[in-house]
């Protein structure tokens, strides 16, 4: 039986990026599950379908076909044969696909590619309703959070590093936007599932966040 590991949080909690790294230590596969809608979302807005057209979206959905494959350990995301790593990590991408994310024809989509990955593989999987909806058999569920100002900070830290102009008082207003719509909206909202464990990473580097959920995993593995 495969081992399932499923982090939720708000965006710009650090998921992702302590998910690869766990993933890394411990040999399972790590699966971006906001890689995927970001694709999906992509897609939408390079053919011009506006976040508010459902009957558009739903359409388009048929069109689509988002797969991960793997290169040097490296997830790649692979939106209709074409890799999309180097375009969907922008903000426009981001807002559209938290906007897009809410309508069941988007979710049901791929949310099957990803309980197909988790039942014969040993994974790793983050996003909003992984405990909650995806592997509500997950055997750990992490609930990963942090105060709107830190992750607000780290979003600013990164662009900047980048030499991305940008606000930070924008930055945590998006962020506080995003909490509310992914924590509001009808299908598969987020929070903390009833047996997850809640980390919150406010005044932990990654290291401390990795370890500490290593020690979770340990002492459930050992159960």
């Amino acid at each position: 039986m495969s081992m399932n590991i499923a982090i939720d949080g708000p965006a710009g909690a650090g998921k992702s990026t302590i998910a690869k790294k766990l993933a890394k230590e411990l040999g399972f596969i790590y699966v971006d599950t906001g890689a995927m809608y970001r694709a999906m979302a992509y897609y939408f807005l390079t053919n011009g379908i506006a976040s508010s057209d459902e009957a558009k979206i739903a359409e388009a959905c048929q069109d689509v076909d988002v797969t991960i494959a793997y290169e040097n350990n490296e997830q790649q995301v692979i939106l209709n044969g074409k890799n999309v790593n180097g375009f969907i990590r922008t903000e426009e991408v981001g807002n559209m696909a938290s906007a897009t994310s809410v309508y069941p024809v988007v979710r049901t989509k791929l949310v099957e590619l990803q309980r197909k990955l988790a039942e014969s593989t040993d994974v790793i999987m983050d996003g909003r309703d992984i405990g909650t909806c995806v592997l509500p058999k997950a055997q750990v569920k992490i609930y990963l959070t942090a105060g709107s100002k830190t992750r607000a900070q780290r979003r600013y830290d990164e662009l900047t590093a980048k030499g991305v102009s940008c606000d930070f008082d924008e930055i945590e207003k998006d962020i506080i936007d995003r909490d509310y719509r992914d924590m509001h909206r009808e299908t598969s909202p987020l929070k903390q599932a009833e047996d997850a464990v809640l980390v919150d990473s406010s005044e932990m580097d990654i290291d401390e966040v990795v370890e500490a959920i290593r020690s979770i995993y340990e002492e459930k593995k050992g159960c």
